[in-house]
């Protein structure tokens, strides 16, 4: 205890490195307030009362999660950072698919910021399509019969208005996000989402508080569901680090008087290469028929299909479990190409000890990462349902979400990443670390 102390008084001894974390804990307030902030024209008292009769087992709900509440408060950032999200893995599903994104991929530096560049003008025009449909979402909200948008506002010029507000909220979200990646600590856009759901942390545990207090769970079971809460973060944390290396040798090259090669290095393949995009998928789709059921609420059909999907429901369970089990190879198999790997192996003159280069190579690599992908997206699915199972004990709402899903990798996957860089600050300037080995094996 007393050298996690030490380490975190060594941060603030340094000046860059305090002053990375207090310019990246500015901004990350500055998001958090314009999430509070609500859309001009919108009377408030009437939304929030909307939103306490509103569940959150639709796309909307998953969307609520992920801006950190702001989408459910029609504030100026509702559509958070999730359009640049959405243009970055359009954008890298195109890349396998489309030539002219593979021929920008192997473009170096160059290719890149045409990359990047293209992202963000797909991240304008995704933020605009999403906020024209926030406008219709929005319009079709009533309480009682009553809109929460006054009829003297309604109209074009409020849809365009709008329209404007939240494309320019989540641009200059993109913006705060580079600031902190360039200017702060962690990724910029990952402590923005991370941000986001650990605000409803002490929400949650209020709720649980509550339950304390009225009688309704003793203090045991609450410490019994605290340890089963810190065994899964610790299997998360597994899950995500977890790595397969293999070794490959370079054979010995002479240029002139210097001599290259004759080592031997490790390829880390990784237990879960996707990380938390398979969870983000299959989830989508899951919410589908409850978020079409909202805009046909009568409809009988939709109504006895939705009751195959509630959250708790085990045909969800199952259904869900599948979908993250194909979709962790599929994104898997987007990620990760062997046969790039083994063919820039064979041109740097590496070799795996006892398979031949190139074909057979790559047919190596990709037999191992199907096999360790295979625990890894089972987990991944377990990791995801507990929620579910978890709930059934009578954990809140909000509590449960902290066990397992899209919320804990996040969480674990961006906390391990900033530490990670915290750790490298400390070691440059020859101070002990947050731990005896001095490394955090961050995700790379």
């Amino acid at each position: 205890m007393s050298k996690f102390t030490d380490s975190f008084r060594n941060i603030f001894k340094i000046h860059e490195l305090r002053q990375r974390i207090l310019y990246t804990l500015t901004l990350l307030v500055i998001v958090r307030i314009g999430a509070h902030i609500t859309l001009p024209g919108i009377d408030a008292a009437i939304l929030a009362q909307a939103m306490q009769n509103s569940t959150s087992d639709n796309l909307f709900g998953l969307y609520d999660l992920f801006v950190g509440g702001a989408f459910s408060n029609a504030a100026i950032f509702a559509l958070g950072i999730m359009p640049y999200i959405s243009a970055s893995i359009i954008i890298q599903l195109m890349g396998a698919v489309v030539p002219y994104f593979q021929k920008l991929q192997q473009e170096g530096e160059e290719g890149r910021k045409k990359i990047t560049q293209l992202t963000r003008y797909g991240t304008v025009l995704l933020s605009a399509m999403q906020a024209w449909g926030v406008t219709v979402r929005l319009n079709n909200i009533e309480v009682q019969g009553i809109s929460i948008i006054p009829e003297a506002v309604q109209g074009v010029s409020w849809v365009i208005s709008t329209v404007i507000i939240l494309t320019a909220g989540t641009v200059f979200m993109m913006w705060l996000g580079e600031q902190i990646t360039e200017k702060g600590i962690g990724n910029g856009i990952s402590m923005i989402i991370f941000i986001g759901i650990i605000d409803r942390f002490p929400y949650a545990v209020l709720d649980e508080f509550r339950l304390i207090s009225s009688g309704a769970r003793s203090l045991v079971i609450e410490v019994v569901i605290v340890a089963f809460m810190v065994l899964i973060i610790a299997g998360v944390i597994l899950v995500t680090q977890g790595t397969r290396r293999i070794p490959v040798q370079y054979a010995k090259r002479v240029v002139g008087r210097k001599v290259y090669g004759g080592v031997t290095q490790y390829i880390p393949l990784r237990v879960n290469t996707a990380g938390v995009m398979p969870i983000i998928f299959a989830q989508s789709i899951m919410f589908i028929p409850n978020t079409v059921l909202s805009f046909f609420p009568n409809n009988e059909f939709l109504q006895t299909l939705s009751g195959y999907f509630v959250y708790t429901s085990p045909v969800y369970s199952f259904i869900y479990a599948l979908m993250i089990v194909f979709f962790t190879y599929f994104y898997t198999a987007i990620a990760f190409n062997p046969k790039e790997v083994a063919d820039n192996m064979k041109k740097q003159g590496g070799f795996i000890p006892g398979i031949r280069p190139g074909k057979h190579t790559s047919e190596f690599i990709d037999n191992i990462l199907t096999r360790i992908t295979l625990p890894g997206s089972i987990f991944l699915a377990i990791i995801a349902i507990l929620p579910a199972f978890v709930s059934q004990f009578g954990v809140s709402g909000q509590f449960s979400q902290f066990f397992g899903g899209t919320s804990l990798l996040i969480v674990v996957g961006v906390s391990l990443d900033t530490l990670q860089q915290i750790e490298s600050h400390l070691l440059m300037r020859h101070y002990d670390g947050f731990m005896k080995s001095g490394k955090i094996k961050g995700r790379r």
